[in-house]
């Protein structure tokens, strides 16, 4: 069992996933330092703005925004990257994103830079809790703007890191598995240590204006380490072959191509749309993975910094919080990779992620004192069980979802299927994320104002809104056919052939999966 185990995974592919796996520790821990100081710098200028102008605070309502508009523009990134993976390969694309993306992380340390802004000087005593006199004198607006601009970068990243694992091990469903766990511990880890570092040691030794001097570095070297692996074997069918001589005799024509690559653009969200939610044996991954994304990502950057800044008066305090959210999704991830051959389907692991979601109930009524680090550790240790039921539905989820449509590429010409899937679902969330999340930031500063306290707010905010999202994944589990049991039982409908053409899922029947001309013939 053992050597089987070890065995899984070819020469070739062990070296892609090295290659991957390290440059996702290089990017995990730059974003955590990006993501955690912006936020926390946002938070503090907006609360001394309002201060300064002694006008009621709308901190959460425009940090909300910050976060929001950039959502919103990782959802272009997320449409992009169909027709591009579909016409350059995987890594060249991911490469140039990452090192895009470094380069805009760059833009606010310049503009705080030029603007009179230092790093936070040694044994510097505020006169109170909003005094940041080290902080660029820029509009605090701008950060809305430049942090939103990078989603565009961010976007694509996320969403061709979704893609790219059927590129290295092929659709081969426990391959999938086994990857998607082994980078999602990776991932936690370097995230968990990148937010630890970012909120006890570079927020507070350099300020959060430059607490993300390193991340343009890291990123810049994820994109070059990504850059080493070798290129991916695209399998061929006669159609394929068919179309290759079509695009090349279409190559002398430039704006025809260039036309066809933005047409792709919007045909990527609207095969992707059509796929889901035009089957019962596809609608179900819509609320399943959408929103159980959005609470995660709801989680880490709406209640963290809501509790670090109001409960307990230290807005860096958040990175704590969230480095316990990542210390769960490495939990999840090693128990999904051991779970695997006992747990075939992400049925299960979806209904338990749903049912820990009520964990966030205590939030509310939690009285902490004011300034007091050891309530954030203990916040941060209440989050972990909310994040390890989403780490291991989300890896289970993800790669069924990349092992069955990864079938349905040759029936499209300029569409990665893929590609188009994930997009859809992962635009999906962005956009629920970007109109919800400053709706209820506006909500919770006008209870601040009204009370003095966001508790009553977070009663709708964390307890009821996390109650409805686990009632609607509850219910969504049930749709797909033979998901009626705890623990579905699914069986083959082919032997497993790893080197073939013809890598089946032991999903099949769950997901409904079929050859490409079986899908043909349904239309």
């Amino acid at each position: 069992m053992i050597s089987k185990k070890r065995s899984i995974f070819s020469a070739e592919e062990k070296r892609n996933i090295i290659i991957y796996i390290f440059g996702i520790v290089l990017y995990k821990f730059g974003l955590e330092a990006f993501n955690g100081s912006i936020i926390t710098l946002a938070t503090n200028r907006f609360d001394r703005d309002a201060l300064k102008s002694r006008v009621t605070p709308h901190t959460f309502e425009k940090v909300g925004l910050v976060a929001g508009l950039n959502q919103a523009l990782q959802c272009v990134g997320a449409i992009c990257i169909s027709p591009l993976i579909k016409h350059w390969p995987t890594r060249n694309v991911l490469s140039i994103a990452i090192f895009i993306f470094g380069l805009c992380t760059a833009i606010l340390i310049i503009l705080d830079s030029a603007t009179g802004g230092y790093i936070k000087p040694k044994n510097f005593n505020s006169t109170n809790k909003n005094d940041f006199s080290y902080y660029g004198d820029y509009k605090s607006d701008w950060i809305i703007l430049i942090f939103g601009l990078t989603g565009i970068a961010y976007g694509t990243v996320e969403s061709i890191n979704r893609v790219i694992p059927t590129d290295i091990v092929g659709n081969h469903i426990e391959k999938l598995q086994r990857f998607d766990a082994l980078v999602h511990i990776f991932y936690a880890i370097s995230g968990a240590i990148g937010a630890f570092i970012t909120g006890l040691i570079l927020i507070p030794k350099l300020g959060n204006n430059y607490a993300f001097i390193i991340t343009p570095i890291l990123f810049t070297a994820s994109g070059m380490v990504w850059s080493l692996m070798s290129s991916f074997k695209k399998k061929k069918t006669k159609r394929k072959n068919q179309l290759v001589t079509i695009e090349k005799k279409s190559k002398s024509n430039y704006l025809k191509i260039i036309l066809r690559k933005i047409i792709a653009f919007g045909q990527s969200i609207y095969i992707g749309g059509k796929i889901i939610l035009s089957n019962r044996k596809y609608i179900w991954l819509y609320s399943c993975y959408s929103l159980t994304l959005y609470a995660h990502r709801y989680l880490e950057d709406g209640i963290a910094p809501q509790v670090a800044r109001r409960y307990l008066g230290n807005s860096a305090w958040s990175e704590i919080i969230i480095g316990g959210s990542n210390f769960g999704e490495l939990l999840g991830s090693f128990c999904l990779l051991f779970l695997s051959n006992s747990i075939r389907t992400p049925i299960p692991w979806l209904r338990i992620s749903a049912l820990i979601l009520l964990v966030i109930w205590y939030v509310p009524f939690y009285y902490p004192s004011f300034h007091s680090i050891k309530h954030a550790w203990f916040v941060a240790l209440t989050f972990l069980p909310i994040s390890f039921g989403w780490a291991a539905s989300d890896i289970a989820l993800t790669a069924h979802i990349q092992s069955a449509m990864t079938r349905l590429e040759p029936l499209y010409e300029d569409i990665s299927v893929l590609g188009a899937v994930m997009s859809f679902l992962y635009s999906s969330y962005i956009i629920i994320y970007a109109i919800a999340n400053p709706f209820l930031g506006k909500f919770i500063d006008k209870t601040y104002e009204k009370t003095g306290t966001i508790r009553p707010a977070l009663i709708y905010t964390a307890g009821v809104q996390f109650t409805i999202i686990m009632i609607i994944v509850l219910i969504s589990t049930f749709i797909p056919p033979g998901a009626l049991a705890w623990n579905p039982t699914i069986t083959d409908n082919n032997e497993d052939d790893e080197d073939s053409s013809e890598d089946t899922d032991n999903s099949n029947e769950l997901l409904g999966t079929n050859h490409p001309h079986d899908e043909l013939n349904t239309k």
